[in-house]
């Protein structure tokens, strides 16, 4: 008999990736999955308001808080035992995951990356920056990748990606938006419901 896999969804600023994820679960396209709770490490994330607005329960780990992430971490830990959370999504997530953390929940932690890895990918390749450097490398075609999250910065196995042009006048800016409407939020509730199947355990 197959259940539904607990989801939390871990963010750190607008949370436009945890509103597109929430919007195909919603809409039934995740249907062996179930997303219960939202963790920040920021206080001020945008993200706790989208969740708020859906009546999802939230989280706040704040770094400037609890500036040691061995301790930040151990608590995230807990909580997330505590709600019996299977599967761990990051969607814009800034914190870097300890080996450790990682370790506890092994192939079962998901990323979002706004490139074609592993072109633009690794330590302080996040947000504009990867569309910063896409541009100025001149690349005609960029993407999206869905990843397993291991020790190693952006170096999982992929799981989904897909292609975007891109078109000539771009800004960083426009290229973060068509990648995130045309790849982002296509591929990535696609990917976490294909990860929920196999940990729901039906064949």
């Amino acid at each position: 008999m197959s259940h539904k896999v607990k989801i939390a969804v871990l963010c750190s600023g607008g949370g436009t990736n945890f509103q597109a994820v929430y919007n195909a679960w919603e809409a039934g396209l995740l249907p062996h999955g179930e997303i219960v709770l939202l963790i920040s490490d920021r206080a001020d994330a945008y993200a706790i308001t989208r969740a708020n607005r859906v009546g999802l329960p939230t989280a706040v780990f704040d770094r400037k808080e609890i500036p040691d992430r061995a301790e930040r971490e151990e608590k995230m830990l807990s909580l997330l035992k505590e709600r019996g959370i299977e599967l761990v999504v990051l969607a814009g997530f800034l914190s870097v995951l300890s080996p450790a953390f990682v370790s506890r929940y092994q192939n079962r932690i998901l990323n979002i990356h706004p490139a074609l890895l592993p072109s633009f990918g690794g330590v302080g390749y996040y947000g504009l920056h990867v569309h910063e450097a896409a541009l100025k490398a001149g690349v005609k075609v960029t993407g999206a990748t869905v990843h397993f999250v291991t020790a190693e910065c952006d170096g999982g196995p992929i799981l989904a990606q897909k292609a975007v042009e891109v078109k000539e006048g771009d800004t960083p800016e426009t290229l973060q938006k068509r990648v995130m409407r045309e790849a982002e939020w296509v591929i990535y509730p696609a990917a976490i419901e294909e990860v929920c199947k196999k940990l729901s355990g039906e064949k």
